[in-house]
């Protein structure tokens, strides 16, 4: 009988509870600007390689060497 007239340690469920909902407040507020880099750093990157591709595109005509045909002589 003396089991069952000891004290269980009794655990603190408002503190516990309290620091949850503070941690999900916080996890709250940092999902948007997380969200909004993520978002953002695809959208540079694809832009960067857009860029890349239009400027290899615009430099595609300096790397080609200029090729100067003689005129043939027509014979008649």
């Amino acid at each position: 009988m003396s089991s069952l007239n000891q004290k269980r340690p009794e655990t603190p469920t408002a503190q516990t509870s309290q620091s949850g909902i503070v941690t999900e407040f916080f996890v709250g507020l940092a999902t948007g600007p997380v969200l909004i880099g993520v978002l953002s750093a695809g959208a540079i990157f694809s832009w960067l390689q857009a860029a890349g591709l239009a400027s290899e595109e615009v430099f595609r005509g300096d790397r080609l060497p200029v090729l100067h045909f003689p005129e043939s002589e027509r014979e008649e």
